[in-house]
């Protein structure tokens, strides 16, 4: 009797990975920097533990009274100062919480994934007694592990919820399309009434430009001004707002567009104290409290074009009276601040600004007209970069 021939057997059909498996088996081939500081360290305190030893964690002081600044080196650098976060019955719960946040960065990094400030909040909702009541204490935990292992905390995998910051003007941007990984062309230049948005994380962007300089600004409604006349055309510019005290990613931006295209940057703020001390200082120097990783997110080259207490007289602006908060403000820099009290320039500025008594906002040279801060303050400004601010 015949054999019935029998069908060859089609092999088993694969199991499609997922993103997430595939990210996680990539991450393990090449275990990130990240990873291996946190495994150390997690390691370090379980060793203490099995001992009998009190485990310990050391966080470098973070606020103006631990850095310096030096000229040559152009940033806010930590002195060294630090404090120890040693486990004991009063600081269990920080101390657990600090762990969890740890074990939750390892896992991003491995599996290349992001999580907000926010997200990390609600993710501890599940660590039963080490959870957070609110989210400035997770927000200070993060801020911990960040100054703890020196790295930013896009590197741990926690991203900022606010936007980077709008661009305008003669740039292209290169980035990548996640999909198929080829290189995408954005031409700043063609958002009409709109501008490009600064992303989260920039250190992949590449840049084209033959721009003349790089205008940061501090408010949206005067970067909007600039892009409907098209500013950047008549002065060859790239303009970009940072909407207040600018964002890491924006300063970022700034920073890595300044340094490879070799372009100066000049920065439009209010004059004020809050203009002055937190937007302008922290864009050039950085702050105390992100003093580990002012190196990377501050702009070191930027020069101050204005508004200044001397454009307030020469160009008659309105002004508004100073407010406590404005002087406290000022007297602290002058007291307290290592960039204020290096540069005499900003004395004499900040001082003749208490004398006034008075302060003065961008829109305030709209008294001359809308568009006199482009027919006639800028153009005048920008034809004597020598005398801008340090």
């Amino acid at each position: 009797m015949a054999k019935k021939k029998t069908k060859p057997q089609k092999a088993a059909p694969k199991k499609k990975k997922t993103a997430r498996a595939s990210a996680k088996k990539a991450s393990k081939k090449k275990l990130t920097k990240v990873s291996k500081m946190i495994v150390n360290q997690a390691s370090g305190i379980q060793k203490k533990i099995m001992a009998g030893k009190s485990p310990s964690m050391k966080f470098p002081i973070r606020s103006l009274a631990n850095v310096r600044y030096r000229p040559k080196v152009g940033y806010f650098e930590l002195k060294g100062r630090k404090k120890e976060r040693t486990l004991t019955v009063g600081t269990v719960k920080t101390f657990a919480q600090t762990l969890r946040m740890m074990a939750l960065s390892k896992e991003l990094v491995e599996i290349d994934d992001i999580a907000t400030k926010r997200e990390a909040y609600y993710v501890s909702k599940n660590w039963g007694p080490a959870k957070f009541n609110e989210q400035p204490e997770s927000d200070t935990v993060i801020d911990d592990v960040e100054a703890l292992f020196m790295v930013n905390r896009e590197q741990l995998g926690f991203v900022p919820e606010e936007k980077g910051g709008d661009v305008a003007g003669r740039l292209v941007v290169l980035d990548k399309d996640r999909d198929t990984n080829q290189t995408l062309r954005i031409d700043c230049t063609k958002f009409g009434s709109g501008a490009y948005s600064i992303p989260i994380s920039v250190e992949e962007l590449g840049f084209e430009t033959k721009a003349k300089f790089i205008l940061a600004i501090e408010t949206a409604g005067m970067f909007q001004r600039l892009v409907k006349h098209n500013f950047w055309k008549k002065a060859n510019c790239i303009l970009i707002s940072m909407g207040g005290v600018p964002t890491r990613a924006c300063r970022r931006f700034i920073r890595r567009l300044s340094d490879e295209k070799k372009i100066p940057v000049y920065v439009f703020v209010d004059c004020d104290p809050y203009g002055i001390g937190n937007i302008y200082r922290t864009l050039k120097v950085g702050s105390g409290n992100a003093a580990h990783i002012n190196e990377y997110f501050c702009v070191p080259q930027a020069r101050f074009l204005g508004i200044t207490p001397n454009d307030i007289e020469d160009y008659k602006l309105p002004t508004h009276p100073l407010k406590e908060v404005d002087i406290k403000r000022a007297n602290d820099g002058l007291k307290n601040d290592p960039f204020i009290l290096h540069h005499k320039a900003w004395q004499r500025g900040l001082l003749k600004l208490l004398k006034m008594g008075v302060r003065a906002e961008q829109q305030a040279l709209a008294k001359w007209g809308l568009n006199y801060v482009i027919d006639t303050y800028l153009p005048e400004k920008l034809a004597h970069p020598e005398k801008f601010l340090p």
